[in-house]
Formats: structure tokens, sequence, C-alpha cells
């Protein structure tokens, strides 16, 4: 298992019983490493600085405990924010209808970076459909080198009026 899974791994069963939801865990950085945690509420309210408080010392005490990683590192807590990186099955089905960037591992009719109107998961739950200038496209999940949202008019109204209700 690779560090990347180790730390998944490691990390989310203590967030699940916080009452939150893993987004992405990343190791950055080559001279000064850092530890990026990214953390959505289960209860769908917007991520406040005490919630990330909370996980940034609860996590601490886990990764002093086990210490996964054996160079010096600093530990940043953060939401995902409202253009937010696209990590799960989940959350292309949940931000379909939104612009979102893509990158897959293997080039698509000679492409490997799309922009368009997220559609989605196909009925299997094993692709992206993704409405670009050309078409659709569909890239398998497994192949989705990165994928994050585009801030646009149209996303921050959706969030602001989600927050709202």
């Amino acid at each position: 298992m690779d560090l990347q899974s180790r730390l998944e791994a490691l990390i989310a069963p203590s967030l699940d019983a916080m009452g939150y939801e893993l987004v992405r865990v990343q190791l950055q950085g080559k001279q000064r490493l850092t530890l990026q945690i990214m953390a959505d509420r289960k209860d769908g309210v917007m991520m406040a600085v005490d919630d990330c408080a909370d996980i940034s010392r609860s996590v601490s005490a886990l990764l002093d405990v086990e210490d996964p990683i054996s160079a010096a590192y600093t530990l940043e807590v953060s939401s995902p924010g409202i253009d937010r990186p696209l990590t799960r099955a989940k959350d292309f089905a949940a931000w379909a209808g939104f612009e979102a960037k893509m990158e897959s591992c293997q080039p698509i009719d000679g492409r490997k970076r799309f922009r368009g109107k997220l559609l989605g998961l196909d009925e299997t739950g094993a692709h992206v459909r993704l409405a670009v200038e050309t078409g659709e496209v569909s890239i398998p999940l497994a192949d989705v080198r990165g994928a994050k949202l585009v801030l646009t008019d149209e996303l921050i109204a959706a969030t602001v009026k989600d927050q709202e209700e």
C-alpha cells in the first residue's frame, strides 16, 4: 500500500467518527512537506475554522502515534472550497450540471485535459461524462488524474443558495 493510501486509510475513520467526510489527502512538496487534508461536514453545513481546528487536533494526535511520514511536515486542514476538487464517485454525481476541469491518465481522442459541463457518471458508475466543445466525452473513473469545479457565477449562486436553506 502506498503512502497516500495508508494516510487515507488512517485518517478517514477518525474523521468519519467526528462527523466529517474525507475529501482528499495530499502530501506536497520536496524540501518542505505539507500534508493537506480536505474534509466536508456530513450534515452538509459549510465548514468553519473550528471544524478545521478540531480535525487538525485529532489528526495530529493520530499521526503522532502512527508516525507514517518519516520526514518533518506541516499539517494543513481545510474545506474543499467552492471550486472544489472532485475526488470521489459521489462528487461527480452531486456536482453534475456545473463546469469542471478534468485530466485523464490516458489520452481520449488524443487529449488528456478537458473542460466542460459535468454530466455525472454513466449508468454503470464507471465513467465520468463531460460535455465539451466537440461533444460528449466519457472518461473512465479509474483514469481520472485530477478534476475540479470551475468557479463560475452559476456555481457561486448555487452554493450560496444551498447555505441559505
